[in-house]
């Protein structure tokens, strides 16, 4: 039987280069979109269309979390970091930090992996070339396979569900060569917190973003459009 894992879609770089490397590395993937009150619905377009070009289910799922919009990703309200590239993921936890957010998502999706017999979880989280945020650390990935695997029907039957972060140690950089390996459709993605029509250019995800592309001597593709 073909093994299967559930991929945390989000339409940005990161996950998108993780949905193709689990594509690459044999797995039959179903995509996890999830909208939690962020202030832009754009990136979802994106982990729509870049499901349908991958030729992978995605399941699209909506929470009300109200207590979420104490962050700037989901209160327009709030301003939105502006720091200089040196600075970001150097300091205290960014406002916009979504308290529990990789808890909540990877819980959804350990929910479709035990319902669907997956062997796998993947996430694009990133340690290195990062904004901060705590549940993107090893050691929290670590303890929630281990959880997951207490708590499952798969698990308690010796079926074990993987935590895969395949991208959790490597820099923008390489993250971005990985992309351009495995033939992701980059101009597809998405990466901005602003959501507006173009990327702003100024948070931390798309300072990391054009860093990533810099440093590996490439132009970005989505750009472009």
């Amino acid at each position: 039987m073909k093994k299967k894992a559930v991929v945390l879609l989000s339409g940005g770089l990161d996950s998108s280069t993780a949905l193709y490397w689990a594509k690459a590395k044999g797995y039959h993937c179903e995509g996890l979109s999830i909208f939690y009150g962020q202030r832009h619905a754009r990136e979802l377009l994106s982990a729509q269309a870049l499901a349908k070009k991958a030729k992978v289910k995605i399941h699209q799922i909506k929470l009300d979390l109200p207590w979420l919009k104490i962050s700037s990703l989901n209160d327009r309200t709030k301003k939105l970091p502006n720091l200089p590239l040196t600075q970001i993921g150097r300091g205290e936890i960014p406002s916009t930090y979504v308290p529990g957010r990789n808890t909540v998502f990877l819980s959804l999706a350990l929910s479709l992996a035990d319902a669907t017999q997956a062997q796998a979880i993947v996430i694009g989280a990133n340690a290195l070339d990062y904004s901060g945020y705590p549940d993107c650390r090893p050691n929290y990935l670590n303890a929630f396979e281990r959880m997951a695997n207490l708590g499952t029907k798969n698990g308690s039957m010796g079926r074990p569900i993987k935590i895969l972060s395949p991208l959790l140690h490597l820099d923008k950089e390489q993250i971005v060569r990985l992309a351009f390996k495995l033939k992701v459709p980059l101009e597809l993605t998405w990466s901005c917190y602003a959501g507006e029509k173009n990327p702003c250019g100024k948070c931390d995800s798309c300072k990391l973003r054009a860093k990533g592309f810099l440093l590996a001597k490439a132009s970005d593709p989505a750009l472009k459009i």
